[in-house]
């Protein structure tokens, strides 16, 4: 079974930075893209970064030119600058997994907090 475990969130002032880690354990064929959305409260669920298995990256343009999304072969980060108090979210891993069965697996983390204060 796969399991995403993220990392690296917290408090922060306005203007700092944070990086968060997605690690992912268990057996499986291979990772295609993993991605970094976030949901703020009382708000739907958005994709802040994307990166593909040949690093090929997206970004929302909210983030654009402040976050960094990057990978290695079973984690991927999210560096984050210039953070604003609109950055505050819970921040969710999720990627794509090819499992040995031959299936493709949406994998979810179960979410980190990250507080940007003015």
């Amino acid at each position: 079974q796969v399991q995403l475990v993220e990392s690296g969130g917290g408090l922060v002032q306005a203007g700092g930075s944070l990086r968060l880690s997605c690690a992912v354990s268990g057996s499986f064929f291979r990772i295609n893209d993993m991605r970094w959305y976030r949901q703020a409260p009382g708000k739907q669920r958005e994709l802040a970064a994307s990166i593909t298995r040949g690093d090929t990256t997206n970004y929302a343009d909210s983030v654009k030119g402040r976050f960094t999304i990057s990978r290695d072969k079973r984690t991927v980060y999210l560096q984050m600058n210039s953070l604003k108090p609109e950055d505050t979210a819970d921040y969710y891993c999720n990627a794509e997994i090819s499992t040995i069965w031959g299936t493709i697996s949406d994998s979810w983390g179960q979410g980190t907090q990250v507080t940007v204060s003015s």
